[in-house]
C-alpha cells in the first residue's frame, strides 16, 4: 500500500502542472496575470518585394507586369514570366524614372513603381496628339488627347562610321549612324516588312526623310541603327494604328 501511495503522488504533481488550478472550496481562484502587457504582439512589417532578375516566374511578376500596363508601358502579355518583352519595359520605365537600366529588380525599382515619374515633355509646344523621343534615354511617349497612350523602350542611331549604297545609286556613300534631333512629321508608312539598302524594317511610319519608327527583331539597351528608331516587335505591331499622318514628333538629346 504505500508503494502505490508513492507512485500516485508524482502523477498528481504532473497532472496539476499542466492543467488550470480549480478553485478550493469556500476560495475564489485567484486571477491569471495579464501577460499582454509584458509580450506585446510584434507590429507586422510591410509587404515587401523579392529581388527579380529575368527569367524570374510567379505571380508577382504577374503583377509587375499589369502595373507597368496600367502605366502606359507594355511587357507583353501578363503571364507572369520575366521575359525580352517585360524586360524591354522595364528598361524604358527605368530611364523615365532616372533609374540606372538593369535587369534586376530591387529597392529602388519597387519604390520608384509605386510613387512613379510622368515623362518629361520634349519641346515648348505640347500636342495633345504627338511623339516624343529621347535619344540620351532611350524611350519614347506616344501623346493621345494629351496624355501618354504608349511608353516604350528603342534604340536609335549608334553614332558609328559606315558606309552603304543609296536607293538608286552606283557607288556607296559614307556617313555617321546618327538620328537626328529637331520637330518633324509623320508621313510614309509600309505594312509588314519593308526591306531598304540597310535592313529590314517592319511596319515603318517615317518622320525624317528615310529615318522611320520600326520593329526589330534586336532593340538593344544602347543606340545600335544606322539612323532609325528601332522598337520591340510587339509594340511594332500596333504602332501605326496609334498614330496618324502628320503628327508632330519630337526629337531630342535632353540634359
Amino acid at each position: 500500500m504505500r508503494k502505490s501511495a508513492a507512485l500516485l503522488i508524482p502523477i498528481v504533481l504532473l497532472a496539476s502542472a499542466c492543467e488550470p488550478v480549480k478553485e478550493r472550496a469556500g476560495e475564489a481562484a485567484s486571477p491569471a496575470p495579464e501577460r499582454s502587457s509584458s509580450k506585446r504582439p510584434r507590429p507586422k512589417r510591410p509587404a515587401t518585394h523579392r529581388t527579380l532578375k529575368p527569367g524570374a516566374e510567379g505571380p508577382d511578376v504577374k503583377a509587375l507586369q499589369r502595373r507597368l500596363t496600367d502605366l502606359r508601358y507594355d511587357p507583353g502579355k501578363a503571364d507572369g514570366q520575366y521575359g525580352p518583352s517585360t524586360r524591354l519595359a522595364v528598361w524604358a520605365f527605368q530611364a523615365v524614372n532616372r533609374l540606372k537600366q538593369t535587369g534586376t529588380l530591387g529597392k529602388s525599382f519597387w519604390k520608384a513603381l509605386d510613387h512613379p515619374r510622368q515623362p518629361r515633355p520634349m519641346a515648348r509646344r505640347h500636342e495633345a496628339d504627338r511623339v516624343d523621343v529621347d535619344l540620351r534615354r532611350q524611350y519614347l511617349v506616344l501623346y493621345k488627347d494629351g496624355k501618354p497612350r504608349l511608353i516604350t523602350h528603342i534604340s536609335s542611331g549608334s553614332g558609328e562610321y559606315y558606309c552603304a549604297k543609296d536607293r538608286g545609286a552606283t557607288v556607296p556613300r559614307c556617313r555617321y549612324a546618327t538620328t537626328g534631333t529637331g520637330d518633324f512629321r509623320t508621313g510614309r508608312r509600309a505594312s509588314g516588312w519593308e526591306t531598304s539598302p540597310l535592313g529590314r524594317l517592319y511596319n515603318p511610319v517615317y518622320f525624317n526623310g528615310g529615318i522611320a519608327f520600326h520593329g526589330a527583331l534586336d532593340v538593344p539597351r544602347l543606340p545600335a541603327s544606322h539612323g532609325c528608331v528601332r522598337m520591340p516587335m510587339h509594340v511594332a505591331g500596333y504602332f501605326p494604328r496609334l498614330v496618324g499622318t502628320g503628327v508632330p514628333v519630337h526629337v531630342r538629346r535632353p540634359a
